[in-house]
C-alpha cells in the first residue's frame, strides 16, 4: 500500500475505446496502493467491457446514465465531482476529448468533466491517424491550456493493425501521473534536477562487456519523486530494463565515458544532482574490433581509469548541490565521509549492498545520508520510492536557493 495514495478517492471515466479493458488492470492496481474507485462508463464502453468487471473490483456501483435512478437525493454528476480528489479519463476517446474542449456535456462522464473542480487527466487512446489529426491535437492543446493534464499515448501496434502513436499509455505510466498529481507538496517546483542512474557497460569485443550489478531501481525512484515534487528532470541513465519515470528528460548512455561527456553537458543548468548510477572505474584500453575467439587457456585484459565524474562535478560546482551515493561492503562510514570530503560533496548516500533485502536488484533500501555540516540521518529499510522521498527530504530541508 502507498502513502500516496492510501485513502484517496479516484474517479475513473471509461470511454468507448477498445483499450477500455485495460482500465479493469488500471482499477485493480489503484485498489492494491489503497485507493478508493468509483468508476464512471459511457454507453459505448459498456459494449466493449461489463460494469459488472468493474463493480467486483471496487465495491461500488458503476455509473452509466446521467438520470439513472438512484437511492440517495444527491445529483449523481455533482456528488461524484465532489468526491473525486483526482479524475482520471482512461481511455479518453477523440470524442470525449473534442466534447470536453467544446464544453459539451452530453452524458455522465462528460456532464462530470465540466462540474468537477478536481485535477483531471486524459489518457488518450485511439488510432494514429486521429490522434495526429489537426483538430484532434488542437482539442488537446486547448484543453492543456485550460489546465488540464495528458499522459501521452504510447506508439506500437494498434487494434485496428496500424503501428503508431496512439496506443493507451503504460497502467505503470498511467500510475506514475495519478501518483505525481496526488502527490502534495511541490517543494522542488522551479528547480532543475540532474539524476544518473544504473550500471555503465564497458565493451571487451563487440559481444562481450564489464559491467557491475546495479538495477537502476534507485535512480529511477530519485527521478521519479524529484517529478512528483515539481521538478525538470534530466535522467543520464545506462542500460536497464525499467520504464522510464513519466515526464523525465530521458538521455540514454552505454559506458562511462558516454556518460561522462552527456553529463558535463547537463551540469551547468543543474540545482541539484543526484549522482546515482554505479559507474565502472575501469575500461578496457583498446577493444577488439573483432569478437575474441575461443582459444587460449587465458587472456590478459589491460584496463585503464574512467574519469571520476563525482569527483569532476565536484571541481565545477558553482551553484549545484551535489549529492554521492557510496555502495560499500565494508567500512561503510569511513569509505563514505571520505569521499564526500575528497569530491566536494553537500551530501553522501552509504549504504551497503552486501545484504540481500537492501542490495543491488533489490526493491527496497536503507542507509546513512552524510552531510558537509557533519550531520548524519540513519534511514530504516523501505521501499526504494519511500527512500528516495526520504532522501529529497532531508536534502531540501538545507538547501536554500535564490
Amino acid at each position: 500500500m502507498s502513502k500516496i495514495f492510501k485513502d484517496k478517492n479516484i474517479l475513473i471515466g471509461i470511454s468507448g475505446g477498445i483499450a477500455a479493458y485495460k482500465s479493469a488492470d488500471l482499477t485493480s492496481r489503484l485498489i492494491k496502493l489503497g485507493a478508493n474507485i468509483k468508476i464512471i462508463m459511457t454507453a459505448n464502453a459498456t459494449k466493449l467491457i461489463q460494469p459488472l468487471t468493474f463493480q467486483s473490483l471496487t465495491g461500488n456501483p458503476v455509473y452509466v446514465d446521467t438520470f439513472q435512478s438512484t437511492e440517495r437525493w444527491d445529483i449523481e454528476h455533482i456528488a461524484l465531482a465532489k468526491w473525486a480528489d483526482i479524475f482520471v479519463i482512461a481511455p479518453a476517446t477523440a470524442n470525449v476529448i473534442g466534447k470536453a474542449a467544446s464544453g459539451i456535456a452530453d452524458d455522465l462522464l462528460t456532464t462530470t468533466i465540466l462540474a468537477t473542480e478536481a485535477k483531471t487527466l486524459f489518457a488518450p487512446a485511439m488510432n494514429t491517424v486521429m490522434y495526429q489529426k489537426q483538430i484532434v491535437q488542437d482539442n488537446i492543446n486547448k484543453l492543456k491550456n485550460l489546465g488540464y493534464a495528458f499522459i501521452p499515448p504510447g506508439r506500437g501496434r494498434l487494434a485496428c493493425g496500424d503501428w503508431g502513436e496512439g496506443k493507451l499509455a503504460d497502467v505503470d505510466v498511467i500510475i506514475q501521473h495519478i501518483e505525481s498529481h496526488l502527490y502534495s507538496s511541490k517543494d522542488m517546483e522551479g528547480l532543475r534536477v540532474l539524476v544518473t542512474a544504473g550500471p555503465t557497460r564497458e565493451s571487451i569485443d563487440p559481444v562481450r562487456y564489464i559491467t557491475n550489478r546495479s538495477s537502476g531501481k534507485m535512480g529511477y525512484a530519485i527521478a521519479e519523486a524529484c517529478i512528483q515534487r515539481g521538478a525538470v528532470v534530466d535522467l543520464v541513465t545506462g542500460p536497464t530494463s525499467l520504464q522510464a519515470p513519466a515526464g523525465a528528460n530521458v538521455f540514454p548512455v552505454e559506458s562511462a565515458m558516454d556518460m561522462y561527456q552527456t553529463v558535463l553537458k547537463l551540469y551547468d543548468k543543474a540545482d541539484i544532482v543526484f549522482k546515482s548510477a554505479a559507474v565502472a572505474d575501469y575500461r578496457i584500453k583498446e577493444m577488439a574490433s573483432n569478437k575474441i575467439k575461443k582459444g587460449q587457456d587465458s587472456i590478459t585484459l589491460e584496463l585503464v581509469r574512467n574519469p571520476d565524474i563525482l569527483m569532476e562535478l565536484g571541481k565545477r560546482k558553482t551553484k549545484q548541490i551535489l549529492v554521492g551515493f557510496a555502495a560499500e561492503t565494508e567500512e561503510l562510514e569511513k569509505h563514505a565521509l571520505k569521499k564526500l570530503n575528497r569530491k566536494n560533496l553537500d551530501f553522501i548516500l552509504g549504504n551497503d549492498v552486501s545484504t540481500k533485502e537492501s542490495g543491488f536488484q533489490s526493491d527496497a533500501n536503507q542507509g546513512i545520508l552524510f552531510s558537509k555540516d557533519g550531520s548524519t540521518i540513519s534511514i530504516p529499510l523501505m521501499t526504494k520510492k519511500e527512500f528516495a522521498h526520504r532522501i529529497i527530504d532531508e536534502v531540501m530541508k538545507k538547501v536554500k536557493f535564490d
